[in-house]
């Protein structure tokens, strides 16, 4: 009985080590039979012998079995528990190397900005009514007349129309083109403050939002948009934001 337990144990931390079961079937089967045949392996673990042939495939390329062969007769031999525990060890420093590149490209810690990228028209306006989720705030940035070129007269209206149910005001600084001049009449009813920057010296292309802890880049030409969620770069693009409206005149 005792033995059958420390099988099943000895099964068990395998498993908890990273081998599949049939691997640590395999693995055990190989470390008592010493040097062994698939049809032996087979026999004493009760797998297949197919099912040994696709496992051990792996299990010679991780390290954890060595063959050789003999004329015709191809054999199998398990590495030393002790050979196990070192492979094991190679591969924990391995990936304490890797540790810092993967933290970088990890995006769930609370420090790191977040990223979300969106292609096509669907896309861009879903960026665009991310800001929608945050009713009584303000939105700041640089606005174009590119957007109608994506969005019809209609759709702008009716997204214009959710901001001021949700009471969300906007300073933007625009482009004298006359896509956005058609916007600046609506400026009061639409709860929006404009300052008007020269075309010809400045023809947005893009556009950039600030709001929240957000900022959002919209290409209308690219048909895409990102959003970077990110306290230090939203404080900073409100910072530039509020130089450069501070330095245009009112109109």
């Amino acid at each position: 009985m005792s033995e059958i337990a420390t099988y099943y144990d000895m099964l068990a931390i395998l498993k908890q080590i990273g081998l599949e079961e049939k691997q640590a079937k395999i693995y055990l089967a190989c470390l008592e039979l010493g040097e062994t045949t698939v049809v032996e392996i087979a026999r004493k673990t009760g797998v297949k012998r197919t099912t040994v042939y696709e496992n051990i495939t792996e299990m010679i390329s991780s390290g954890i079995i060595k063959t050789s062969a003999r004329g015709k007769r191809k054999t199998f031999l398990a590495i030393s528990p002790q050979d196990l525990k070192d492979l094991l060890k190679k591969k924990e420093e391995l990936l304490e190397q890797a540790m810092p590149q993967l933290m970088a490209m990890s995006n769930v810690g609370e420090a790191k900005p977040k990223v979300w990228f969106y292609q096509g028209k669907d896309g861009v306006l879903q960026a665009y009514e991310d800001s929608l989720n945050y009713p009584d705030s303000e939105v700041v940035g640089w606005s174009s007349g590119e957007v109608v070129k994506m969005f019809s007269m209609k759709e702008c209206e009716q997204y214009i129309a959710k901001m001021i149910r949700k009471k969300i005001l906007q300073r933007l600084i625009v482009p004298s083109d006359k896509e956005m001049n058609k916007f600046i009449i609506e400026n009061s009813r639409q709860l929006r403050q404009t300052k008007v920057v020269d075309f010809s010296e400045y023809p947005f292309k893009i556009e950039i939002n600030i709001y929240a802890s957000r900022m959002a880049i919209f290409s209308v030409k690219d048909k895409m948009a990102v959003i970077i969620e990110s306290d230090a770069i939203s404080a900073a693009m409100r910072m530039i934001f509020r130089m450069c409206w501070r330095s245009l005149p009112e109109k």
